[in-house]
């Protein structure tokens, strides 16, 4: 029989101290990985630690979720960040995270670069290659989730890269993500996220904004924390993905 299985992933601990963004206890009944914020565009010590204790308790897969350090851009603005520094950010944000994990009895399973240092590592080999030496430097048995025909999965041959998609993003005919300063970036509509989904599970396709059809042939499907009516989006993307036979199970 052949039984398709896939990952679902969202970004999760994207608050800050009394600030307060999706709700990550109603996601983490429902996807099976947690992108965890680690300090640098969202998130602190004790949102960390509330989240990696609930996805614990849920059994749901712990990800760094590492960025520039851009809290006041959300990690969305473009940064040009020396090689060596970059790394070490990388790896600092990686080891907070871990250590908080292990702290409550789970552990760091996989990499999830944010916003526009993800988007950047699809194409820029040197950033890419900064991502990829820190990660190596901690544990080179974490794989890092990215696009499909990302230059990340060139950059090292120890590097392991897993290739993910988004039900409730906009995709460009080249396969990459639609820039977030356009009003169409994002897909809202839960019976549209749904559809998308399980055509990227079943078909290993997406249509882009042009009409053309793109492969996003992918061990993950992403949907956003922080995007309006998140868990109404997530649950219909599970229940939809159920219905047509996929198995829904943690990558990592």
């Amino acid at each position: 029989m052949d039984l398709r299985t896939i990952d679902l992933n969202a970004d999760l601990g994207e608050g800050f101290g009394a600030w307060q963004l999706g709700d990550d206890t109603a996601l983490l009944s429902v996807v099976t990985s947690a992108n965890v914020a680690c300090g640098f565009h969202a998130g602190d010590p004790l949102i960390m630690r509330t989240v990696c204790r609930a996805a614990q308790a849920r059994g749901v897969t712990v990800g760094a979720q590492v960025s520039y350090r851009d809290l006041a851009g959300f990690g969305r603005r473009a940064m040009d960040v020396p090689f060596e520094e970059l790394a070490a950010e990388i790896l600092y944000q990686l080891a907070a995270l871990d250590g908080i994990a292990r702290s409550c009895g789970t552990r760091v399973s996989y990499v999830k670069p944010h916003g526009a240092l993800y988007n950047r590592i699809v194409h820029d080999r040197e950033q890419a290659m900064a991502v990829a030496e820190a990660v190596l430097a901690y544990d080179a048995s974490l794989p890092v989730l990215t696009l499909p025909g990302s230059v990340l999965a060139e950059v090292h041959d120890d590097l392991q890269t897993v290739a993910e998609c988004y039900a409730d993003r906009a995709y460009t005919p080249e396969g990459t993500l639609v820039s977030r300063r356009s009003p169409v970036a994002v897909v809202r509509d839960p019976e549209k996220v749904a559809e998308r989904a399980v055509r990227m599970a079943v078909s290993g396709e997406v249509e882009a904004i042009d009409g053309t059809v793109v492969p996003v042939s992918a061990r993950s499907i992403c949907v956003h924390g922080d995007t309006p009516g998140a868990v109404e989006l997530a649950r219909s993307v599970r229940r939809a993905l159920s219905d047509a036979g996929v198995q829904i199970i943690p990558f990592a």
